[in-house]
């Protein structure tokens, strides 16, 4: 079938993904969804299909979410999708369509999960920034493992933390790293996120950590925690802030990494994921 993303032209993610598919020659029907909304079933058919909840699928920022109260616990979903229908800005974006399915593609590289088109080697975003296309790999992948010794990372609990990894590689099919994941509830504890060395200095971890962010978000986590002794500039650029190590959740607390792999002079840095 014909891919359909419902777009918003000012929005830089929903630019980079109508982008791929059009590099990748797929010709998609773009729906401005702002100008055209769906009717109420369409749109709830979709956040179905994406595998979502309707509440997930509310953009807050720049939109009227906070005036209109919608932050409610006790508003039902049809209470939701009449406020997005009345202001379609409240519909996150891009949802694509294709024949393989449906996803809110935030970031951008979420489309690749709905495409079996080659991708251009050379295919950027708008602003030239990298784009990673992410591969689950096993805790016990020895080149995961040389990755994160080579970074001096912790290894001794790969296989046993019970996390999700993954190595990420540029369009051209270079390597650009790793990074995993374990899920606490609705807290996740980033962790063995490394650049591989000679692509260091390239922005790569731009693109790897928010998603790897979304990979933790659909496992069900909503806080993501870090902790990190040589890189908290880096990870305050990706919206982390520190704080104090009494602040940790009891079932971080309770990991390995946090009560012996890591220093107490480790910083343990918090964000929220949302999309």
């Amino acid at each position: 079938m014909r891919p359909v993303i419902w777009h918003n032209p000012e929005c830089g993610t929903s630019r980079n993904v109508l982008r791929i598919l059009e590099a990748c020659g797929l010709d998609p029907q773009v729906v401005r969804y702002r100008e055209t909304p769906p009717d109420k079933e369409t749109l709830a058919r979709t956040i179905f299909d994406a595998g979502m909840s309707v509440r997930d699928a509310l953009r807050r920022r720049g939109t009227p979410y906070d005036e209109m109260g919608l932050d409610d616990p006790g508003l039902s979903d049809d209470d939701l999708l009449d406020a997005m229908l009345r202001e379609p800005v409240l519909i996150n974006r891009p949802f694509v369509r294709t024949g393989k399915g449906v996803a809110l593609c935030r970031p951008a590289e979420m489309v690749f999960d709905l495409i079996d088109a080659p991708v251009p080697a050379d295919l950027m975003r708008t602003n030239g920034d990298a784009l990673t296309l992410d591969k689950r790999i096993g805790a016990d992948a020895p080149e995961l493992k040389t990755a994160l010794e080579t970074a001096g990372l912790p290894v001794s609990d790969l296989e046993s933390c019970g996390g999700v990894f993954f190595s990420y590689a540029t369009p051209d099919g270079k390597l650009a790293g790793f990074g995993g994941f374990q899920t606490l509830g609705k807290d996740a504890l980033i962790r063995s996120v490394v650049v591989v060395p000679e692509r260091r200095g390239q922005g790569l971890s731009k693109a790897i950590v928010p998603l790897l962010l979304r990979r933790a978000f659909d496992a069900g986590a909503r806080t993501a925690w870090l902790l990190t002794e040589t890189a908290p500039a880096a990870f305050e650029k990706l919206k982390f802030v520190r704080v104090e190590r009494n602040e940790a959740p009891e079932a971080l607390r309770a990991t390995e990494e946090f009560s012996a792999l890591c220093p107490a002079s480790a910083a343990l840095m918090r964000k929220t994921i949302s999309l």
